[in-house]
């Protein structure tokens, strides 16, 4: 996981997962997803979009691009929606590794300050505090 982070932000320059998705020529959508998803990840047809929900703030926003673009990375050929249906694999596994991703890409180069907090620290990088567990 570390590797790949390392690897998209030095070919790349950039953390910012928008910058990211279009240049791995990934799709990036908002919709109105209802009440229970923030965001997700599909390809169809050849070609790669993840889709975030509209009303959700820039911080979240920013954080489910950067989760749905671990799916992209970390689980090519998966498909949420296939596991739930089709498998007795559980799904969780790959959110939570997501979610890891997502905090070590957008807090790449950077670590907590002496006497800094994990909240303090992931509040600095604009993450949702919410999202604290899964910071290794």
């Amino acid at each position: 996981m570390d590797d790949i982070i390392r690897r998209l932000f030095r070919k790349y320059k950039t953390n910012d997962p928008f910058e990211l998705a279009g240049c791995l020529g990934i799709n990036v959508w908002f919709r109105d997803l209802g009440n229970n998803t923030r965001g997700l990840y599909v390809r169809m047809l050849r070609r790669r979009y993840i889709v975030i929900h509209e009303n959700l703030d820039e911080r979240w926003q920013r954080f489910v691009c950067a989760h749905e673009l671990a799916h992209d990375r970390l689980h090519p050929g998966l498909n949420r929606f296939w596991l739930d249906e089709h498998s007795f694999f559980h799904p969780g596994k790959f959110e939570r590794q997501a979610n890891k991703f997502a905090i070590r890409l957008l807090t790449v180069g950077d670590q907590p300050q002496r006497g800094e907090t994990i909240a303090d620290f992931l509040k600095r990088n604009d993450i949702p505090p919410e999202m604290s567990k899964f910071f290794m």
